[in-house]
């Protein structure tokens, strides 16, 4: 009897040693992980710094307005761009998730030094399940004032390709899975509109972040040295489909997290033994 085929991995972190030590976990078949399967070519990033989003397209707002798409520019403040669809079982979720993580972190809100505008690339998305989305992520954020510069949109068909379109996001719809494909990616505008960087994880660091917006409100455009995406599928040789990848993504925050802890152990033991040297000479002195 053959050997069961474990899942080819192609959910990819930027992170050397968290690529490692999943290569380690998932078996001899996450040696392919830096081959695109076929099913995932067109799905990706293509950067476009320098150029401007057309402020004119129109979109839903949480509540059921009518927006266009350079109300969130008029302020003069650099603005976050991300696309996700709400009802995204997985990588949206944890974007969004690690999003928040960083913003708490930072001591610039939305509304205040920059503008925050995650919009849904599914057409069939209503400002009502928008508006549970950012309810949710208002309460996890604690910052209530930042409800007046998070803004979650939902729009046509027309209007959400034109914008897909013009800062080079490509997914596509898995009929088989009834789910898109994509990545995941956080687009850094100027105050014009112009395309300033691309963050291109799903962990935010708040530094970085901060950056991007001050290069952004500058007018500087920086490209994106980690061209590494995140797809949150995986193909399951085994059933001939691409899966979602919840179970990857779950080994890698444990083998990081375990990681982490690791180090932290291993340098409190290291600073401990050479506290207690130095405490043996002293005496012996």
């Amino acid at each position: 009897m053959m050997a069961k085929r474990r899942p080819e991995v192609v959910l990819v972190f930027p992170w050397l040693i968290v690529a490692v030590a999943v290569a380690s976990a998932a078996g001899p078949a996450s040696a392919q992980v830096a081959q695109q399967p076929e099913a995932l070519e067109g799905v990706g990033v293509t950067e476009h710094l320098g150029e401007t989003v057309p402020l004119d397209l129109t979109f839903k707002d949480e509540n059921g307005n009518t927006v266009r798409l350079g109300d969130y520019f008029e302020s003069g403040k650099p603005v976050v761009l991300t696309l996700n669809y709400y009802a995204c079982p997985m990588l949206c979720t944890i974007q969004l998730n690690e999003l928040i993580k960083a913003l708490k972190m930072m001591d610039w809100t939305p509304g205040n030094q920059f503008e925050l505008v995650t919009v849904s690339f599914d057409p069939t998305e209503t400002p009502t399940l928008a508006r549970l989305k950012k309810q949710t992520y208002m309460k996890d954020y604690g910052r209530p004032e930042a409800a007046g510069g998070w803004h979650f949109l939902t729009g046509d068909k027309q209007n959400i390709e034109k914008l897909t379109e013009a800062v080079g996001f490509t997914y596509r719809w898995d009929e088989a899975s009834k789910q898109y494909v994509h990545t995941a990616v956080a687009v850094v505008l100027s105050p014009e509109g112009t395309i300033s960087r691309y963050l291109k994880s799903v962990i935010y660091d708040p530094t970085t972040m901060r950056i991007a917006l001050a290069e952004a409100k500058e007018g500087k455009y920086r490209s994106t040295a980690d061209q590494v995406l995140l797809f949150c599928y995986v193909y399951d040789a085994d059933a001939g489909r691409y899966v979602l990848a919840a179970t990857n993504i779950m080994r890698a925050g444990a083998i990081l997290t375990a990681l982490i802890l690791g180090t932290f152990l291993l340098t409190a033991w290291l600073r401990e033994a050479r506290k207690r040297r130095a405490e043996s000479v002293h005496k012996e002195e």
